[in-house]
């Protein structure tokens, strides 16, 4: 465990907290209303949790990565969605606060930011980035909505699928390409406003089975953004994407531990409750071996998000820890997810505990920011010698 500032252990016992209220009351229930996501988004804004990266100057908590990462995997434990829905808003926050007020940054910038981040910071917006489009998933480099440079902004019309949070969100950063035909070269980003003329929310995605994620798409018809409203230009963008997508890859193995350890907690009291053949389940040598081979994945899946969060905070090559952290954590929960739901026989699939929803959540982490079969690749480049 790491060494908490007194800051940061407010915010792991805030998390707690939180987490604590949404596996009692509301996450077996929700559906796509969103309601209760947003319900909860506020009570953790008043922890702090919206802000974890956020430099204090901003009226965040400018806590570790590893921090974030801890909290990510309390939340999960949860509800995954909740989690990511949380985790997105404020990596936007993040993104305002270190990237509009840089020092190359105008002052226009500066101060689109001083009014959009307390509105984040508070709950009372929400935001997400948008990255994917139907067709153009995993090779980013292949999204066409398109970005045409007019006077003082830039057109865009396009569509994004599959977006964390956008079925509500106020804020989103967007990527978008300006040079046709130039791949990720060309790619540049953008703040887009919700509620401004020409964005249009497309909600056939998603299921009921992942309301709290807030999933959804949008297409962006003619759409206006002002020149201080492009946050990475062309040439930078797509190099800020990557790299927030391998800390992405490391807090979703976190939530992937969260959600096996809260089965495990089920599945273990449970045992300790339930008869069969006239002995408590526990009792019984190959249930506890399930237990125990649930217990051994979780404890080296948390090692290698451990060091995947460590070397991120230090500055460190990452891109090969986080693609083994997802990997092993994802194959982990999916595993264990569904054995530990066996472990409590047909009982397991009630809503009542977290088992089914909880196999939806690795279902989902398998694709998010990387499907298995990329990290997959993404190892044996650091494995295998390069052709000569």
């Amino acid at each position: 465990m790491a060494n908490w500032t007194a800051r940061e252990q407010q915010l792991i016992d805030g998390a707690t907290e939180i987490a604590e209220a949404v596996r009692h009351a509301d996450a077996p229930r929700w559906n796509s209303t969103n309601a209760s996501t947003r319900h909860y988004l506020k009570l953790a804004a008043n922890k702090g949790l919206m802000g974890i990266q956020v430099p204090i100057t901003w009226g965040g908590s400018q806590a570790s990565f590893q921090c974030k990462a801890a909290i990510a995997e309390i939340l999960a434990g949860a509800d995954f969605g909740f989690s990511m829905s949380l985790i997105n808003t404020q990596n936007i926050a993040v993104v305002l606060s270190q990237w509009m007020t840089q020092p190359t940054g105008s002052e226009a910038q500066a101060l689109l930011a001083a009014r959009i981040i307390p509105s984040l910071l508070n709950a009372d917006k929400t935001g997400c980035t948008a990255l994917t489009e139907p067709h153009a998933g995993s090779d980013f480099a292949a999204i066409n909505t398109l970005a045409v440079g007019q006077g003082d902004g830039w057109t865009i019309s396009g569509e994004k699928a599959w977006i964390i949070n956008a079925q509500f969100t106020d804020f989103v950063v967007m990527y978008a390409q300006t040079q046709p035909g130039s791949g990720a070269a060309g790619i540049a980003a953008f703040l887009i406003d919700a509620h401004r003329a020409g964005f249009e929310r497309d909600l056939n995605f998603g299921s009921e089975a992942s309301a709290s994620l807030g999933t959804s798409g949008f297409k962006l018809n003619g759409y206006i953004a002002t020149k201080e409203e492009m946050i990475h230009p062309a040439g930078l963008a797509f190099k800020r994407a990557l790299e927030s997508i391998n800390a992405a890859r490391t807090y979703v193995a976190a939530m992937c531990c969260g959600m096996v350890a809260d089965c495990l907690r089920v599945a273990v009291d449970y045992g300790s409750k339930r008869t069969a053949f006239g002995v408590m389940l526990a009792e019984h040598q190959g249930w506890r071996w399930r237990i125990a081979e649930a217990a051994v994945d979780l404890e080296a899946a948390r090692q290698l998000v451990q060091a995947a969060s460590k070397a991120i905070d230090e500055n460190q090559p990452v891109v090969e820890l986080a693609a083994k952290a997802k990997v092993f954590a994802v194959r982990m929960a999916e595993k264990h997810t569904a054995a530990l739901l066996h472990s409590m026989g047909a009982n397991g699939l009630k809503d009542e505990y977290p088992f089914v929803r909880h196999m939806v959540g690795a279902q989902i982490a398998g694709f998010t920011d990387g499907s298995t079969e990329m990290m997959l690749e993404r190892i044996c480049k650091s494995e295998l010698p390069a052709k000569r």
